[in-house]
């Protein structure tokens, strides 16, 4: 699978437009996602995410996190995870968003 994503520099040589539409565009398709989507259907979606992180669970169940861009906290130039929304995947299958998802399985 070929993903591609239009992140580009948030706060340097761009205006603040560019971030600003990423932002909403994120926010946008993370509100019409649906529970049980893989994460393949997801990335042709998304694009590339702004972090991501694996790992297994306690009971062997393999977790990907895919974190998106969807606020601005800090006017220096780096995107952190508090200005992301988690997309929470167990097993390939999209289980859940947003900090108390990502709570539940840490």
């Amino acid at each position: 699978i070929i993903v591609s994503g239009d992140e580009g520099d948030w706060d340097h040589n761009d205006s603040s437009s560019n971030w600003k539409a990423q932002q909403n565009k994120n926010r946008s398709n993370i509100s019409k996602l649906t529970l049980g989507l893989t994460r393949t259907a997801v990335l042709v979606k998304m694009g590339e995410p702004t972090f991501s992180e694996a790992f297994k669970a306690e009971n062997g169940a393999p977790y990907q996190v895919l974190y998106y861009r969807t606020q601005r906290e800090h006017g220096d130039g780096d995107t952190t995870k508090d200005e992301t929304t988690a997309l929470v995947f167990e097993n390939d299958l999209l289980v859940g968003w947003g900090n108390d998802a990502l709570q539940r399985i840490r």
